[in-house]
Order: C-alpha cells, then structure tokens, then sequence
C-alpha cells in the first residue's frame, strides 16, 4: 500500500517555512493600506466602459499579441520605437517571468531594501539566490555598497524600485544609470509610482541593452484590472515572451485598458491631485515634532513616530487603515505608510494623528 505524503512533506522547506502575502481586510475602513487611487472610474464613463466590454468575445481567447493594446501603451506612454513590450498580469507576473527565464543554478537576484517584498520572494520561489542591500538610515540609496556588491556578487538580475516603495524617495538618476553600467545582467527599474514621480527611465529603455523598465497601470487608478507592462530590448523581450502564458492577460482587461487610456487626461488629473494632496499631507505631518516624515515621489508617505504600533491602532480605531511596516526590516523600525486619499480623506487621516498626538 503506497503511503500518502501530506503537503507540508511535497512542498518545498523553504516555501513551507513561509507564510502567504497577507492583504488586510479593508471592509468597513477608510483604505489608505495599498496606494490604491482613492476615486472610482467617473459616472458617465462607468457607462461608456459597460458598453465596451458587453462587445467583448467571452467566448475567444485573448490575442496573445494584447490585441493592439502595446501600440496605446507606447502611443500613451512615449515608449520608444526601438524597445518591445511584453504585458502581464500585473507587474508581481512580470517579475515572475523575470525571475523564471534568468533562474539558472547559482544565479542571484540584487535588491535595495528594504523595497517591494515581491522581489525577494520570487527570488525564492524560482530558485534565485537572494542579495539585500540595505539602503542609509534615510532612505537614500548606498551607492557605494550598492556597487561592490554588484562587482562582488555578479547578480543575473538587479531590481530598483523607482521611486521607492516602501519608502518613498527616487533615487538619483545618475545612481542608477551607475548601476546599470555596472551590472553584468539584467537591471529592472520598477516605474510603478512614475504617475507621482518626476523622472522616468523610460526615454532610455531599447537604448541601454540591460535596462527593462517596468510599470502598472494600478497606481493610476487601474489597480482592478491587473495590466502590468514592461519595455526593453527586443532580444529581452523575446526571452521573456518563451516564459509568458500565452494568454495571460484577459479579454476584459484588454478591452478596459484600450478604453482607460482612450480617456487618459481623467487620470492624469487625478495624479495630479493627488501630487498635490501629497505635498498638503506632508507639510501637515511635519508640523508635528513627534513624527519624522520621509520625502516621497509616490503616492504615498512613509513616517517615523515613537510608537507605530499604537498609532496604527489609534488609527485602525478611527475606522483607518494604513500600513504597519515597523517589524519587516530593521529599517523601518516604527515606520507607517500612508497612501494618499481624497481630500475627505486624508482630513480624517490627519485629524486622527492629531489626535493621538494631542
């Protein structure tokens, strides 16, 4: 009689040994937990949107090509003409095609961190060795540890998250243009924030071989929909594509995301409110001698106070959620992050803090 194995026996030690990505239960609360665009798609073109995707083929599958989607996205986005597009499921897929095509015995993934977890945990999941590089105790990036690490490590693939999350800053231009010249494989400038952000890597992307730069349409107000893109050289392009599911984006979205970039300027104008509720926010926050507030070009703030724990749970109290990253990495000790909301919203996260610190 063959005797049957239990799960945690097949599975892998390391995945055993982890737990799963948690998201918070956000019902009931102000969300201010996942750099979520705080207004739903406009009434009038909720309507035009609904007639869109009632034409929609439920019953073809996708067009593996995005069905003229990456002729939008380098129409909307000034890709260049020297640079092919590969879509995802998000950008967490993209990174996980990376990962998956580079995962050869031996290599290393290189990271800033403390950064987006998902780096460090498809590291993990495809096989890669993991390298962490500790940023400075404010979040500037150590260029100089940076680099001999890329020198002493020889990684396939080298993350930047730009601007950063969770931190907020970006980086300077030349740090990173230094880290791809140094860097023996692949560099991915993670653009997910460049809605917020006052540069972008992406005049460069088909130009620099080892760039690939990659972006969501989630932070701008898309985050339902799930369409992550990457540009690059055609020959990374290719590579990635063997990877790639043949049908991994959806019809839906396929169709949602020709229609969103039809109307463009809607989120465009929401960006910059949000830009500008950002700097209202942060001067707010500043006023108070207990918090220390970061520089962000996110959308986004990530703040130091005396007691994180508790005034995540004064907030939480408030019927307000944010995020709690004191504990994730020894740099944020007794840091929060808080997404930029609506104006509405972000007076009741204030008159909360002010509270708690009255």
């Amino acid at each position: 009689m063959t005797t049957k194995l239990t799960a945690k026996q097949l599975v892998r030690d390391e995945i055993t040994a982890i737990g799963a990505y948690h998201v918070a239960d956000a019902a009931g609360y102000i969300k201010l937990d996942a750099m979520e665009n705080p207004w739903p798609l406009p009434v009038e073109l909720q309507h035009e949107l609904a007639a869109e995707l009632a034409q929609v083929a439920l019953n073809r599958y996708p067009d593996a090509n995005g069905g003229g989607l990456k002729d939008d996205l380098r129409a909307a986005f000034a890709i260049p003409a020297a640079a092919d597009i590969v879509l995802g499921n998000g950008s967490d897929e993209l990174i996980t095609l990376i990962t998956q095509a580079l995962a050869r015995p031996g290599a290393k993934l290189l990271a800033l961190e403390p950064s987006f977890v998902m780096y460090k945990m498809n590291a993990l999941f495809s096989g890669l060795q993991y390298v962490g590089v500790p940023l400075r105790a404010d979040f500037t990036l150590n260029l100089p540890a940076t680099l001999a690490a890329i020198e002493r490590e020889q990684p396939a693939v080298v993350f930047v998250s730009y601007p950063n999350n969770p931190t907020g800053p970006r980086y300077a231009r030349d740090e990173v243009l230094a880290i791809c010249r140094a860097a023996p494989g692949l560099v991915v400038v993670d653009e997910a924030y460049q809605s917020f952000a006052s540069d972008s890597f992406m005049d460069l992307a088909g130009e620099l071989d080892n760039l690939l730069v990659m972006r969501t349409l989630s932070k701008l107000g898309l985050a339902g929909i799930r369409l992550g893109y990457a540009a690059a050289s055609p020959a990374w392009i290719a590579e990635l594509n063997k990877v790639r599911p043949p049908y991994n984006v959806n019809v839906l979205t396929l169709a949602a995301a020709k229609f969103a970039l039809k109307h463009l300027d809607v989120f465009n104008r929401q960006a910059a409110e949000l830009r500008a509720e950002r700097g209202r926010i942060s001067d707010a926050l500043a006023a108070l001698p207990a918090l220390t507030v970061f520089p962000s070009e996110a959308n986004f703030l990530t703040v130091r106070a005396p007691d994180a724990p508790a005034l995540f749970h004064h907030l939480k109290a408030s019927g307000i959620l944010i995020k709690q990253l004191h504990g994730s990495h020894p740099l944020l000790d007794n840091c929060l992050r808080l997404t930029v909301g609506s104006p509405d919203q972000n007076a009741a996260l204030l008159s909360a803090i002010q509270r708690f610190f009255a």
